[in-house]
C-alpha cells in the first residue's frame, strides 16, 4: 500500500476536483448533473486512490479564474510526478482516468461546448508524460 503525505494526498484532491471544477464552471450548464457525472466517474481509479481523494474535503487555489486554473493545472501536473515516484501503476492509470471524469462532467448535460473542450484539452496537456 502507498503512503501519501499529507501535502501529496492534498496536491491529488485538488488535481482531481479541480479539474472536475475547471470543467464546469467552463460554461453554464447543469452543475448537479455535472458534479453527479464527475463523481460517478471516479469509479475509473483504483480502490487506494479513491481512498486518498475521499479522505477529506479538497481545496481549490486562491485568487482571480486564471489563478484556479493555474493552481489546478499546476496540481495535475505534480500529481504525475507524485504518482510516478510512489506508484507507477496508478501514474500509468491516472490520465485516462482524470481524463474519463472531465469528459463525463463535459457532456453531462447531453453537450460538449467549445470552452468544455478547451478545458479538457489544457487537463490533457497537464497529464501527458513528456
Amino acid at each position: 500500500m502507498t503512503v501519501y503525505t499529507d501535502e501529496e494526498s492534498r496536491t491529488l484532491r485538488t488535481a482531481v476536483f479541480g479539474a472536475m471544477v475547471l470543467v464546469s464552471t467552463a460554461e453554464p450548464g447543469a452543475l448537479d448533473e455535472e458534479s453527479h457525472a464527475g463523481i460517478r466517474a471516479m469509479a475509473r481509479f483504483s480502490p487506494q486512490l479513491r481512498q486518498v481523494l475521499g479522505a477529506a474535503r479538497p481545496e481549490l487555489p486562491a485568487g482571480s479564474t486564471a489563478d484556479v486554473e493555474n493552481g489546478v493545472l499546476a496540481a495535475l501536473r505534480r500529481s504525475m510526478a507524485i504518482l510516478a515516484a510512489k506508484a507507477p501503476t496508478e501514474a500509468d492509470a491516472f490520465p485516462s482516468a482524470v481524463l474519463a471524469i472531465c469528459e463525463e462532467v463535459a457532456s453531462a448535460d447531453g453537450r460538449v461546448g467549445a470552452a468544455e473542450d478547451a478545458v479538457v484539452g489544457k487537463v490533457r496537456a497537464a497529464v501527458t508524460p513528456g
